[in-house]
């Protein structure tokens, strides 16, 4: 493995422990060259799921692009880099467990926004607004509404109900 820092060959590895539910393992490296740390991801080449695109062009799945998707999207809010990698290790353990060969690009979007509605709001209607093209505010009402509808039927935490009893 070459340092990324000194582009050396030759280092050893400090640490390696099973990542991502399993699917990976992260090893802690030492460059011998330079001496600086680095860490490297170790997975199971699998059968290749290709994605078929809108316009009906088949590319390989990454993991990497729905990662920078979710980064774009979960830009300057309260996110962790823990969180994105545990949305993207989530889809991906779900294409790769329901689909052999091919998945519609669509469904990869539809799985991607139902985990990042559940932990960031403002994300998820970001990372909607390029998904499904929105093309001016009316869209964005629209993909609010039933977040907008949930938040009414639920009352606020710490917020008692008010309740008023007419006086005879």
């Amino acid at each position: 493995m070459k340092c990324p820092f000194c582009r050396a060959d030759n280092d050893r590895v400090i640490d390696s422990r099973a990542s991502e539910d399993g699917l990976a393992i992260r090893r802690r490296r030492e460059c011998q060259g330079c001496g600086r740390r680095y860490t490297t991801y170790e997975r199971v080449e699998g059968v290749s799921v290709k994605i078929v695109k809108k316009d009906g062009a088949r590319v390989p799945f990454e993991r990497d692009r729905i990662k920078r998707g979710l980064e774009k999207a979960c830009w300057k809010r309260p996110v962790s880099d823990a969180q994105i990698e545990a949305i993207v290790s989530a889809v991906e353990e779900e294409i790769y467990n329901q689909y052999d060969t091919e998945i519609e690009s669509g469904f990869v979007g539809e799985l991607v926004m139902r985990h990042l509605r559940l932990l960031d709001q403002v994300a998820y209607v970001r990372f909607a607004s390029v998904y499904r093209e929105f093309k001016d505010a009316r869209d964005f009402v629209d993909e609010l509404q039933p977040m907008l509808d949930e938040a009414r039927a639920r009352p606020i935490k710490g917020q008692a109900e008010l309740t008023f009893q007419e006086e005879p």
